[in-house]
């Protein structure tokens, strides 16, 4: 038998010819210093076998993996940004270096980049990644990935000795090169591009590809209901996605319609934040001023992202059953913020009304109390069986409030799950939190004095944190 963790690479994206991508190279960076390596996703790929050197050469300098692409590819595309449209968009510092298999279940992932130079759409900027917007991604994928939110997953992050000027932070600052482990770059905003070019013919081919080649289960005899099928399924993912932020209580921060990947896996993190308390308006972008993509609006965004989408399969689908898909988007998301919500207390699939009933209670009780929004999951996972651990909190005195009786009442009857853990070690601490000034206070050694040691520490806390919630990816 072949060895189970032999790589097994791809060049299927290729197969959809240059209309949708542009072969481009790698910069020449003046160093590379290995910074962070995911062993646990390498492992899953094939990779975990992999030198450090080995590392650095295919992720720092992109030697082709063997079996992959020869050439970077650099993705094609269009969007809206905060709803205006933007034809000039594609990937202008990242390209797509590599395909392979999930060794555990098969799927097709990407190995893209994200500050690996410059390519044709790039425009006036340099392609380039500050060595902070890595670090940041990393903190952001371990986080969500260990809160149970489906994200691409931060693979290699390598210093690479070049000083760049940005406004938005002290210049000259680090850089970096980021490759994220994604399923799939296929965006609403791939779509957009060909429906802006009048295209019919590549939005066709471009759903038949993504259709073939990450969702075959929806192939139907017919274009129209291939259309119709698939706008159904990515309802349903990108609900699922918003459904799991909200549990995370995160605020991506630029849900522009070229952020959406088709496949429902949240991905491409920039200003984000995580709640300290539940705040609808909570942004995460400076330069969100009107609030589009607050907390309390995120639905919204997805919800009018998918419109676009429908907006391209118009060329294959009558109106009416395109809308009627459309439809779908509410019941999936209060259905996927129901299973996220279980999940991040750790309680037994209960009734529907008693589900919707403890749902409706624990978002009016964190909306009414401002209680601290993670130390509330933290501290009643299992439901009741922690009420005791939840009494010694220092949250105790809004457990003790009218405000709370509603969810109390709601637990009556509500089991563990099998897989709570509620024996974890983790229990027994401080909940693993991401807050803006942690993430600022994580920083602040490597910029002064190189000092990584509390970065490595927080990963792993948040490994611990994810062992305890079941939500260590298995190998």
């Amino acid at each position: 038998m072949p060895d189970p963790r032999t790589p097994r690479p791809s060049r299927r994206h290729a197969d959809l010819g240059p209309d949708f991508y542009d072969i481009v190279a790698a910069a020449r960076f003046p160093t590379t210093i290995l910074r962070h390596r995911n062993q646990v996703w390498a492992e899953r790929v094939g990779l975990g076998g992999l030198s450090d050197e080995e590392w650095i050469a295919h992720f720092g300098r992109f030697e082709p993996l063997p079996g992959s692409f020869d050439q970077p590819l650099a993705l094609r595309y269009h969007g809206h940004q905060f709803r205006s449209y933007n034809p000039e968009l594609g990937d202008g510092r990242g390209f797509l270096f590599a395909q392979l298999h999930d060794l555990v279940d098969g799927r097709l992932l990407d190995l893209g980049t994200k500050g690996s130079g410059t390519t044709p759409w790039s425009r006036t900027a340099d392609g380039r990644l500050t060595l902070k917007g890595g670090v940041r991604e990393v903190l952001a994928t371990a986080m969500l990935e260990a809160l149970g939110v489906y994200t691409s997953k931060s693979f290699s992050l390598i210093e690479t000795g070049e000083d760049l000027i940005r406004g938005d932070e002290p210049s000259p600052t680090r850089s970096s090169v980021l490759v994220r482990l994604s399923h799939g770059h296929i965006r609403i905003g791939t779509f957009q591009r060909f429906l802006a070019l009048d295209e019919s013919g590549n939005i066709a081919r471009l759903l038949d590809h993504t259709i073939s080649t990450h969702m075959p289960e929806l192939w139907r005899e017919t274009p129209e209901d291939r259309a119709v099928a698939f706008l159904e399924d990515v309802i349903v993912r990108v609900a699922r996605m918003g459904a799991q932020w909200a549990a995370a209580g995160f605020v991506h921060g630029v849900l522009n319609t070229d952020n959406i990947n088709v496949t429902g896996e949240s991905f491409d993190y920039g200003p984000w934040r995580f709640l300290p308390a539940f705040d609808p308006n909570f942004t995460a972008a400076y330069f969100d001023q009107s609030g589009l993509y607050s907390f309390g609006r995120q639905p919204e965004a997805l919800f009018w992202n998918l419109c676009r989408l429908a907006d391209c399969l118009l060329t294959l689908a009558p109106q009416a059953r395109l809308e009627e898909a459309l439809g779908g988007f509410g019941p999936a998301l209060q259905d996927g913020f129901a299973q996220a919500l279980f999940a991040r207390l750790g309680l037994a699939p209960a009734p529907r009304p008693e589900t919707d009933r403890l749902v409706a209670a624990v978002w009016k009780f964190l909306g009414d109390s401002r209680a601290p929004f993670e130390r509330f999951f933290f501290d009643w996972r299992g439901g009741l069986a922690s009420a005791g651990r939840a009494a010694e909190s220092p949250n105790a005195d809004h457990y003790g409030s009218a405000a709370f009786a509603p969810v109390r009442a709601a637990l009556e009857g509500m089991a563990p799950a099998a897989d709570a853990h509620l024996d974890h070690p983790y229990f027994a601490g401080e909940p693993c939190t991401m807050l803006i000034e942690e993430v600022e206070a994580l920083w602040a050694p490597i910029a002064e004095a190189d000092d990584w040691s509390a970065f490595e520490a927080k990963l792993a806390a948040i490994a611990r944190m994810a062992e305890a919630y079941g939500t260590t990816p298995a190998v």
